[in-house]
């Protein structure tokens, strides 16, 4: 006889996802079909179906240290063959978002952020703290050519983001040995730090989002957004340590490869966020699905990339009505989106890539398939 299994839900966590879900968490009658045709779904690890019925239960406890909960893709195959119309991915994404939270560091930031009725307080904190350091007065009786330091100089504006990156960085760290000791806990025990550098790879080609029935639309804007955050993120952490040890003058020319590159970041960044924008409004499911979370992480992505490209074009006309104001709204979001990193969709990078090193080596075992049915062919790993 199996041995009993005693469970004391989590009935936060249980309101937390079904609210997040669009209320669909109970339709699931457990058939099945989800984990049948996922193209992700391995035999050892199969998803979405436990992580359903485990998110029905609350065992909360179970779900922040499963692999599975981020091996998934969110590609929607999953919701576009249930009969039941529970919509599965979407359910998984609200798994996702509960687990990002009790993973968060510290753990009140992870409640605020993404909550509907917080949406506004992490853009109005940024925009007072840039406000306190901004030289108003100055900006009146500037002398041409315009440039942002007449408003923001740098010797105040570099500290500011320094302080936040460094912030941000310790608040991944903190998550991440967190998430580490969960995945142990779990049985995940595979060697992570070994298996980064294949599992990046296969992240930055987007391997598995390929194999995606119904995701490719998704899969381009979301390699766009990345591929634009990480460039600016990088390309702002280059100017500003460069410019802090008196290596590079700022304004950056235009025609300065770095220009040119942060440039073609933010297009990246722009491009991405409308076409997930575009396949959310298309689809109906996955606009069903979608959270505030979502459409608030998509605006403020959207709002970085447009308010930055609009704000250096009105500093090359050096349009005094317009360009301090916009650029202010530009620094606000780029704040806003900094601190919300460790708490929004841009910590599935970390938490997916050590969930793919730590199933890596039995990902890669002989005879390891994917269980995921697509008519009547069964995809290999």
């Amino acid at each position: 006889m199996a041995d009993a299994l005693m469970v004391h839900p989590d009935r936060e966590f249980i309101r937390e996802v079904a609210q997040n879900s669009g209320g669909e968490l109970k339709k699931c009658f457990q058939c099945a079909t989800c984990s049948s045709v996922c193209s992700l779904s391995t035999e050892s690890r199969p998803f979405p179906r436990q992580q359903v019925l485990e998110a029905q239960w609350g065992m909360g406890d179970q779900l922040i240290g499963d692999p599975a909960v981020w091996l998934c893709h969110d590609c929607g195959d999953c919701t576009a063959r249930c009969p039941r119309g529970a919509r599965p991915s979407a359910i998984m994404d609200a798994i996702r978002m509960a687990v990002i939270r009790r993973l968060a560091f510290p753990r009140f930031m992870g409640n605020m952020v993404g909550r509907r009725e917080n949406g506004a307080i992490m853009f109005v904190f940024s925009a007072l703290v840039l406000l306190a350091i901004a030289i108003l007065p100055a900006i009146r009786s500037a002398t041409r050519p315009l440039v942002f330091a007449q408003m923001f100089p740098k010797d105040r504006l570099e500290p500011l983001f320094f302080v936040v990156g460094a912030y941000v960085v310790l608040a991944l760290a903190m998550g991440a040995v967190r998430f580490a000791k969960a995945l142990r806990a779990s049985g995940a025990d595979g060697p992570i730090l070994p298996a980064l550098i294949p599992v990046l790879l296969e992240i930055i080609r987007h391997r598995r989002f390929a194999s995606c029935g119904t995701g490719h639309v998704r899969r381009w804007g979301h390699l766009f957004v990345l591929s634009g955050f990480l460039g600016l993120a990088a390309m702002g952490t280059t100017v500003g340590i460069g410019s802090l040890l008196g290596l590079i003058d700022t304004p950056i020319p235009t025609l300065n490869p770095l220009k040119i590159f942060a440039n073609l970041c933010a297009l990246s960044l722009v491009i991405g966020v409308s076409l997930l924008v575009w396949n959310r409004m298309t689809d109906r499911e996955k606009r069903a699905g979608s959270s505030f979370c979502d459409w608030y992480f998509l605006s403020l992505v959207g709002g970085v990339g447009l308010t930055g490209i609009l704000s250096e074009t009105l500093r090359l006309a050096q349009n005094p009505d317009w360009m301090f104001s916009v650029y202010y709204i530009h620094l606000s979001l780029v704040l806003t989106l900094f601190l919300c990193t460790p708490y929004s969709k841009f910590v599935h990078f970390l938490y997916r890539t050590m969930a793919m090193a730590a199933t890596w080596r039995e990902n890669q075992s002989p005879g390891q398939v994917l269980v995921g049915v697509r008519g009547s062919e069964i995809t290999s790993a």
